[in-house]
Order: structure tokens, then C-alpha cells, then sequence
């Protein structure tokens, strides 16, 4: 048992809000040292996974470059507009369309979203511009609540999605494991039971958006109440 402390030391890590990579390298250390390998034969393993998984960068390595010039030549402020002039769209229903349309994606094996592709440029912009479109000027705890229920989107349509479509990787795995222990289960059966789970998440998803969308109204109403009275008398005589 001794050999899973690195979950310890992950679990550690992310609580203490440490560097990721610097945390899952420190456990993957660890749990060699602890399973009786030398530090040389460690960093010699880390070696050999890199080279075998090289491509698995690539998507990441050509995607950022394009983002970085969108967003220079004002992507973001450009998702923001756009839907401020949508009279009904609030954050929630922004954020649900994008975690209906990944999950529904992900399903058929498509991956058309991610952090760095889809949530920073245009997700989160177009959440948080829903929301100044109807209360004005956002608070800086509003804003990253917002930013972090983007990120929770993404996160939950992919996971959840990905175990409806039989080539995905988490639907092979566990038919390799069940193979191994010598249970006879398919594929199909597996993605078919991961329908009731997404939509679970999809209704979570639902109910967890319509919280933020009053949460966000109520930050704006006791910002609008604390105003001093002052200013809004100046604010008045100035018009």
C-alpha cells in the first residue's frame, strides 16, 4: 500500500495549490523510490514515457501560437460583444449551451473544445459579458466565479461525454481491465450506460448554472446598494 503515496502527494499538492507539473513529478519520484527503483532508473522511465507520448503534445504546441494571435488582435473582446447583444442570454444559459454542445460532441468522438482553444477565448468572455450586459461593471469575485464555472463546463461535458463514444480512451481501458480479470463485458454496454450519467451531469450542470445566474444578480443588487449617496447625488447633478 505503501506504493500509492503519490496519490497522497497529489492530493497534497493541488490542496496546497502548489506548481501541478512540479507536484505529479515529485509523486511520480516518490512512488519510485518507495517501489525500490533508483533516482536514475526514475528519470531514465521519465525519459522513455516523453519519447513514446511526444505527439501527444503537438495539438497543444500548434494550438497555443494561434490562440495567442487571436486574442492579441482582440478575440476576446470580440466573443464579449457579441454577446452583449443578445437581449436573453445570461451566463448560465451560456455556459449550459457550451457544456450541451461538448457533451453531445464528445459523445460522437469529436473534440471541438478545451481550455486554451475554446474557454479562455471565447467561453468565459461571452459568460462574462452576458452578465455586464444585464448588471453593468463586474466585481473581480464575480469575474472569477464565472471564469471558474467556465472551466468546470469544459471539464464536465468532456469527461462525461468522452464515456458515450466506444473509441474513446477511458471506454478501451476499462475493457482491457475487465478482459484482464476475466469478466465479458462490451463496449456497447459500457457506452450505453454512460448515457444516464451524462445526462446527469447535464442536469447538475443545469441547476448549478441556474444557482450562478442568481448568485451573479445578488452580488449586483448589494453592489448597487452599497453605493454611497453621495456619489450617486453628484452622479445625478452631473446628468
Amino acid at each position: 500500500m505503501i506504493k500509492l503515496i503519490g496519490i497522497l502527494v497529489v492530493a497534497l499538492g493541488f490542496a496546497f495549490r502548489f506548481n501541478t507539473l512540479l507536484v505529479v513529478m515529485v509523486a511520480g519520484i516518490v512512488t519510485g523510490l518507495v517501489s525500490g527503483l533508483s533516482f536514475n532508473e526514475i528519470i531514465s522511465l521519465f525519459g522513455e514515457f516523453f519519447i513514446e507520448n511526444r505527439y501527444m503534445s503537438l495539438p497543444i504546441i500548434l494550438t497555443l501560437p494561434v490562440i495567442g494571435i487571436l486574442e492579441r488582435y482582440g478575440l476576446k473582446e470580440r466573443a464579449e460583444t457579441l454577446i452583449k447583444k443578445a437581449k436573453n442570454a445570461t451566463t448560465g444559459r451560456v455556459l449550459l449551451t457550451y457544456l450541451f454542445i461538448r457533451e453531445g460532441s464528445a459523445a460522437i468522438g469529436l473534440n471541438i473544445g478545451g481550455h486554451p482553444q475554446t474557454v479562455r477565448p471565447l467561453v468565459a468572455p461571452m459568460a462574462e459579458g452576458a452578465a455586464a450586459a444585464r448588471y453593468g461593471e463586474l466585481s473581480e469575485k464575480t469575474r472569477s466565479d464565472i471564469k471558474a464555472h467556465a472551466a468546470a463546463a469544459e471539464n464536465t461535458g468532456w469527461f462525461f461525454g468522452e464515456d458515450i463514444f466506444i473509441a474513446t480512451g477511458a471506454i478501451l481501458l476499462m475493457k482491457g481491465f475487465f478482459d484482464s480479470v476475466g469478466m465479458d463485458v462490451g463496449v456497447w454496454d459500457m457506452a450505453l450506460w454512460g448515457i444516464p450519467t451524462a445526462l446527469a451531469a447535464l442536469f447538475v450542470g443545469w441547476f448549478r448554472f441556474n444557482r450562478l445566474d442568481k448568485r451573479i444578480a445578488r452580488d449586483a443588487s448589494a453592489t448597487v446598494g452599497t453605493t454611497p449617496p453621495q456619489e450617486t447625488t453628484t452622479k445625478g447633478e452631473m446628468l
